[in-house]
């Protein structure tokens, strides 16, 4: 399946085929999540939302998730296994670490890592030969809020690969006001980066709605 999912993007090279792959193993692990009622508690935002449910003309990096009522001793432990049962199902080796805090911060976060070797995946007419039996040097981090300003409202999002699940996300609104809360809040010349800027213009250029509820309470987190 993963073969036939990779070719449906038509990658012209390995790097496509990263990119690609990158966008398929977030796919894989919000089923992993979906299975494991992970999105009772939590939703999903920021860029990658935007690509894979709305269609944004980039690819996204990282999985952005929210939980709908403040937890501060949330951890993602519980849901690890979930997940990398579900690439195993697959036919893909993953693992899965949680981050340990340096500081304390509102943020649990963990990394998804690929352990997969490009032959397994069946690529020889994408990556070339002395390519092959090297990883998919895939890393993928995973962040929830676990103290988030609330307000925002949900709605649920339909993916059909792997297998058709919902997956719970902020609204184009509430998306949007997380997006202008990061250009006008963070620290410039470190966190605020062009993509910001490319998704803001995305947002006007599809007369998307800023969500004046949810952006003040941003603001106060």
């Amino acid at each position: 399946m993963i073969k036939e999912w990779l070719e449906s993007y038509n990658p012209k090279n390995k790097e496509e085929a990263q990119s690609a792959l990158r966008e398929i193993m977030q796919e894989i692990a919000l089923a992993g999540l979906q299975r494991s009622n992970f999105f009772d508690k939590a939703a999903f935002y920021g860029g990658t939302a935007l690509r894979i449910f709305h269609n944004l003309d980039r690819f996204s990096e990282d999985l952005d998730f929210s939980l709908l009522q403040t937890e501060q001793d949330f951890s993602l432990e519980k849901y690890q296994h979930a997940i990398v049962n579900e690439f195993a199902s697959l036919g893909m080796t993953v693992s899965i670490s949680e981050k340990q805090k340096v500081k304390q911060n509102n943020i649990n976060s963990a990394f998804l890592k690929s352990e997969t070797l490009w032959r397994e995946l069946k690529l020889e007419t994408i990556i070339p030969q002395n390519g092959l039996d090297t990883k998919a040097n895939i890393k993928i981090k995973i962040e929830v809020d676990t103290e988030p300003p609330l307000g925002f409202k949900t709605e649920e999002k339909l993916l059909v690969k792997p297998f058709s699940f919902y997956v719970k996300c902020f609204t184009l609104p509430d998306l949007f006001a997380g997006k202008m809360h990061a250009l006008l809040f963070r620290k410039w010349g470190t966190n605020v980066k062009g993509r910001d800027w490319y998704d803001m213009e995305w947002y006007i250029k599809k007369g998307i709605k800023l969500d004046l509820g949810h952006f003040p309470r941003y603001r106060t987190k």
